[in-house]
């Protein structure tokens, strides 16, 4: 006990003993400052004050200093200093700005504040283009509170859950990091990292994922990216979403006119802010910035509330107003969970010419320096430049502590027995072992989760069971899955093995060998669902799933080869056999046909095989190209971004060979496109576009035929609307000669809807899509579709309707699908 406090006191005190300046901020009536921009003047060598209104400046020597404080809604203050000796003590009284409005503006025809905007939007690529290059130190800091939490959640208790303790009020902080780095920047929308120092509260050998461009939120650009696109209110078409009003003016330290203008969306559901905005008189650049949005606004619904504060300082050698803090407050909640967080940046020691080589940039856009996450507490007590509130410096002592307790091994045994231990409850949601000291799981599925039903196998269920065990912190792993599968039509035991070792999280290789004998779809891709197949068998009489008998054992490597070029390679030798229906129940017995035989080919021959019983041997090589593809390096993995600018290309190869009838032999060759484009306050455009040539394969068996993802059900549970057809029977248009496709939809994010009236008040999101089926036996196939997204109640709005018409040689059918869109 002695130990601990001692600890906290160490920690309380170590900030002024380290720190070279220190001080406290307060106004004049004696309230604590938090986030005050405090630097020392004309330059960019800064800090900010915590929640406590505590700050510490890093100043390397003596002599005379200005420091300035800044903070908005109060007048800057700037205090001259001779230091003789360090550490130094150095607190501020803020007084409040008088903000006011000239009898002019007051009596003013015209809205003012409009004159002001247009002016800063004509300057807004001026801005741009100016900031060519530079480097900064950047510091963040993130923590996440749980304010109120349930105690259990889908019968399952959350203290178990949840790795913090929870106090009385159900209050506790879940995530606490801090990051210290070194930034660059080059035009064209080049920002690189290194991480010098990461810290997470809890985790010894964690790194944190606070990083600088995940908060590189420019209002000089057009669009924010905050889940969905928000419009910036000095976007080119800001005053399509936006009212403005001057609220005030001011002179800030260096006699600047800052004008106060009040932001307020047109409508309910537009992704805009509300807040204000502060402008330089003349110069029309952004001073700050204090706006909110809704988490409905950004397409994020836990986020009830999300606010971003930022601050820009002046150099006159530099001729710059820069960012120098800015700070991202949220207040969330779902399934009962309640709680907020904040993640604060400081910017500083810019260096505006830096002179970068050519070679300086590559796609690596975030790497750690070597032992980054090993800095002692004496090192983060010294560089570290928005001090610990008493709450974060408790949690850190609190977690590090008891994290040596956590990973003992007496510790681990009794959570795994408390967790091990069988339920009555593991009967519906399975069991899992695990022995978290050795980093090994072994899980068995619930036997009644996966009963299902087909015409083939009848009723029949599913047993799975998978075993893992982790190596190097979770870099490597092997794992090794089964699964037993009983159908009580056929009578038929059925199961299959799989076994996997990840080499590592770089370059993500692994190898993989399975195994086994199942009943498989002949479109692989399983156009329809296991529950799709249920309800429309079961309740429609429609048994759209076609399948067969296939005895296999496959090799898969899989690779990146270099940064965007990735390596999937199988070889598999497979016995196939075609079935036959079994059964005929169904559950409600309408006067109806009875069902479609199995045969994909002819739905009326229950008689006929649709190809011989065979042997063959199959080999896919897959290539993916991500073009321009960033990359994030963290010491446990890489983590790729792939470029939004171009296309992902995938080309294959797929040879079967060596078949029992050499008809079956052939060869495929495919490509494919595929990219998500966003058109900013429009919302964003997405295609995917395929084809392929078959060589030598005339008499090919039917399961390796080109099949089209179709629809019948008028349902769509997976979400994969792109990749699919609406209202094309699933085998229609399956060939063994050249084929295409391509899929295009147009998703608005509220760009109409939020227009009209009434509608706007729905916040559903309007979607068209287009697509087209090319083969050489059939006349082109195509859909067009208009939908709605977003649909539901509250934060649960996962709901998607589509209408949607069919042409071949002209009108066809149409169709209404009901789905779920995340």
């Amino acid at each position: 006990m002695k130990k601990k406090l001692l600890l906290f006191f160490t920690a309380i005190t170590s900030v002024f003993t380290y720190a070279q300046i220190t001080g406290n901020v307060t106004s004049n009536t004696n309230e604590t400052l938090p986030f005050v921009n405090v630097y020392i003047n004309d330059t960019y060598i800064g800090t900010t004050t915590n929640e406590d209104g505590n700050y510490t400046l890093d100043i390397n020597k003596t002599g005379n200093y200005t420091i300035v404080f800044q903070y908005l809604g109060f007048k800057t203050l700037k205090k001259t200093v001779n230091i003789l000796k360090l550490p130094f003590v150095l607190n501020a009284k803020l007084i409040e700005e008088n903000i006011s409005l000239s009898e002019v503006v007051i009596n003013s025809e015209e809205n003012p504040a409009n004159q002001i905007i247009r002016n800063t939007i004509a300057k807004r690529k001026d801005v741009l283009e100016k900031l060519n290059e530079y480097k900064a130190d950047f510091y963040s800091r993130g923590l996440i509170k749980i304010k109120d939490a349930p105690k259990t959640i889908f019968g399952q208790e959350v203290d178990d859950m949840l790795d913090t303790e929870l106090d009385s009020t159900r209050s506790g902080i879940i995530y606490l990091s801090e990051t210290i780095s070194k930034i660059e920047y080059q035009k064209p929308k080049r920002l690189k990292e290194k991480i010098l120092a990461s810290k997470v509260s809890g985790d010894a050998s964690g790194f944190s994922f606070n990083n600088a461009t995940d908060v590189n939120y420019n209002f000089y650009n057009n669009t924010i990216e905050l889940g969905n696109t928000a419009i910036s209110p000095i976007a080119d078409y800001a005053f399509n979403y936006y009212k403005y009003k001057l609220e005030g003016t001011f002179y800030d330290d260096k006699n600047n006119l800052i004008n106060k203008i009040l932001i307020t969306p047109k409508r309910d559901n537009d992704a805009a802010f509300s807040g204000y905005i502060y402008i330089v008189e003349d110069q029309w650049l952004i001073y700050a910035t204090d706006v909110t949005i809704t988490g409905k606004r950004t397409g994020i619904p836990p986020i009830d509330l999300l606010t971003l504060k930022q601050t820009f300082s002046y150099s006159d050698t530099d001729n710059i107003w820069a960012l120098i803090s800015q700070t991202i407050d949220f207040k969330y909640g779902l399934l009962g969970f309640k709680g907020e967080g904040k993640f604060t940046a400081v910017y500083s020691n810019y260096d505006f010419t830096p002179e970068f080589d050519a070679k300086h940039f590559t796609r690596e856009i975030l790497s750690f320096e070597e032992n980054s996450n090993k800095k002692d507490s004496l090192f983060w007590e010294e560089k570290r430049p928005v001090p610990l509130t008493t709450e974060e410096s408790t949690d850190y002592l609190k977690k590090d502590s008891i994290q040596l307790v956590k990973e003992s091994k007496p510790y681990l045994d009794s959570i795994d027995n408390k967790n091990n231990k069988f339920r009555l409850g593991n009967i519906l949601g399975g069991y899992s072992y695990q022995n978290s000291h050795k980093n090994y799981r072994f899980s068995v599925d619930s036997p009644i989760k996966k009963i299902t039903f087909n015409t083939v196998q009848g009723w029949n269920a599913t047993l799975g069971m998978q075993y893992t065990k982790n190596y190097d912190e979770y870099k490597r792993y092997f794992s090794i899955s089964g699964d037993v599968n009983y159908g009580e039509a056929d009578d038929r035991l059925r199961g299959t093995i799989y076994a996997r070792y990840r080499f590592n999280r770089i370059n993500k290789r692994f190898i993989s060998l399975s195994g086994g004998v199942k009943t498989e779809q002949f479109n692989s891709l399983n156009p329809i669902s296991n529950t799709e197949n249920l309800v429309s068998t079961l309740l429609f009489e429609d048994n759209y799933m076609k399948l067969y008998d296939k005895s296999f054992v496959q090799g898969q490597f899989y690779q990146e080869l270099f940064n965007g070029f990735t390596l999937n390679s199988s070889l598999a030798f497979e016995r196939r056999k075609a079935l036959f229906n079994n059964s005929d129940y169904v559950l409600v017995n309408e006067v109806r046909d009875s069902y479609t035989s199995n045969n994909p080919l002819n739905e009326t021959d229950y008689i006929t095989q649709p190809f011989n019983t065979h042997n063959i041997a199959k080999l896919n090589i897959n290539t993916t190209i991500n073009f321009a593809q960033d990359y994030l390096s963290y010491p446990d993995g890489k983590y790729n971004i792939p470029n939004r600018k171009y296309p992902t290309l995938y080309l294959a190869y797929e040879k079967g060979f060596a078949a029992t009838n050499s008809n079956y032999n052939f060869d495929q060759f495919k490509a494919r496109l595929r990219q998500r484009i966003d058109l900013g306050n429009k919302g964003e455009f997405e295609y995917d576009a395929q084809g392929g040539v078959f060589s030598n394969a005339n008499n090919i068996a039917f399961m390796d035929y080109k099949h089209f993802n179709g629809n019948q059900t008028n349902v769509k549970l997976d979400g994969s609307y792109l990749t699919s057809f609406k209202n094309l029977p699933y085998y229609t248009l399956s060939t063994n000669n050249n084929y295409a496709e391509i899929h295009a939809e147009q998703r608005f994010n509220g760009y109409i809807l939020n227009k009209i009236p009434l509608l706007n008040k729905l916040n559903f999101n309007l979607i068209l899509g287009a697509k087209a089926a090319f083969t050489q036996d059939n006349k082109p196939y195509s859909e067009y579709s208009i939908g709605v997204d977003n649909i539901g109640f509250g934060k649960y709005r996962f709901l998607r309707v589509d209408y949607v018409r069919s042409y071949q040689s002209g009108f066809l059918n149409d169709a209404v699908m009901f789905g779920i869109s995340f």
